[in-house]
């Protein structure tokens, strides 16, 4: 890569493992891999806390005291942000979406993660949320007229500095892809803000690896995550240098959004359900097991349509689980 790369600053527990999952590859009829990115850390767990590495150290060359972002009420994303905030001596506010901001959730699940690591929560609606480029910006400035200096990750960390992680991370997964026996393999991810997906497109491309990169989106459509995608693409590609990305060559499996982002059906439920007692994965409703639930469904469609092997990302998100807990209390 030409240019400056950005800086680490480490949070996550590294390389995570690859691991097999041998009951679902004689269910499924494909040799199905899992990259266990769930066992980053605990607290920091997941595929944020790579892109929070690049994003933390970024801020702190900035000079900045406070991380301000945004998510779903159980977001992942923030939570990661929160923890990652407190070990870089920072603090953290939390614009989180929900029904009704005037009446938001019991601490449950990532709620009370967030409120354990000290971080403001900001209550927005839906239709707020649809402008939360704004909303971020407003609350910027209202740091700096605290005199605080923040520093601003948009949704799921995803731009081009926090990509680096999941470039970083296809230099973890290529020594581990080369102890297996040759076989076409597609790397499957979910794709929920377009930052893991880009870095695993850009680090392939610069690996120079003979795979396929593809991902299940679990809100939006195609369209959204081709651009999207792109964009983090090109902008990285500006900053760091690295070979030119398509839209071709950014490939998302489309159709399995279900009844919406963060919202289950019980199919996914019961496959959630299903995997865990197969191979001890615990999936999470919100990407993992959306994305699981596409793939099984395409393969039913297709035996083929991924090659011979999988690697299934894993993105972690069990923390998520526990509201939940009421609907899948009658598949248990």
């Amino acid at each position: 890569m030409s240019g400056s790369t950005p800086e680490r600053f480490p949070l996550a527990h590294l390389p995570t493992p690859l691991q097999r999952m041998p009951r679902m590859s004689e269910q499924l009829g494909v040799d199905l891999w899992v990259k266990r990115d769930d066992l980053t850390g605990a607290e920091l767990s997941g595929n944020k806390v790579r892109k929070l590495e690049f994003l933390v150290a970024d801020a702190r060359a900035a000079g900045a005291d406070t991380l301000i972002t945004c998510g779903g009420e159980q977001s992942n994303h923030c939570r990661a942000t929160a923890f990652a905030a407190v070990r870089a001596g920072m603090r953290s506010v939390l614009l989180l979406r929900t029904r009704d901001p005037a009446s938001p959730p019991d601490l449950g699940g990532n709620i009370l993660l967030d409120r354990l690591a000290g971080a403001e929560l900001v209550w927005i609606s839906h239709a707020q949320y649809a402008h939360r480029a704004e909303l971020l910006a407003e609350h910027a400035e209202r740091i700096r007229g605290a005199g605080g200096t923040p520093y601003v990750i948009p949704e799921g960390g995803s731009n081009a500095v926090g990509s680096m992680g999941y470039v970083r991370a296809v230099g973890e997964l290529q020594p581990q892809l080369a102890e297996l026996p040759d076989a076409p393999t597609t790397i499957l991810y979910a794709a929920g803000s377009g930052g893991t997906g880009a870095g695993l497109i850009l680090g392939v491309a610069m690996a120079r690896m003979d795979v396929r990169v593809a991902g299940v989106n679990v809100c939006d459509d195609r369209d959204y995550f081709v651009d999207v995608i792109g964009r983090i693409c090109a902008d990285f590609a500006s900053r760091y240098g690295a070979p030119g990305i398509a839209a071709g060559d950014i490939d998302i499996v489309d159709g399995y959004v279900g009844r919406g982002y963060a919202q289950s059906s019980p199919a996914e439920l019961e496959l959630l359900r299903d995997v865990a007692r197969a191979d001890g994965i615990v999936l999470d409703p919100v990407y993992t097991g959306k994305a699981f639930y596409g793939m099984t469904r395409e393969l039913a469609a297709d035996p083929r349509r991924f090659g011979e092997r999988i690697v299934f990302v894993h993105t972690g998100g069990i923390f998520g689980l526990f509201p939940k807990a009421d609907e899948l209390a009658p598949l248990l």
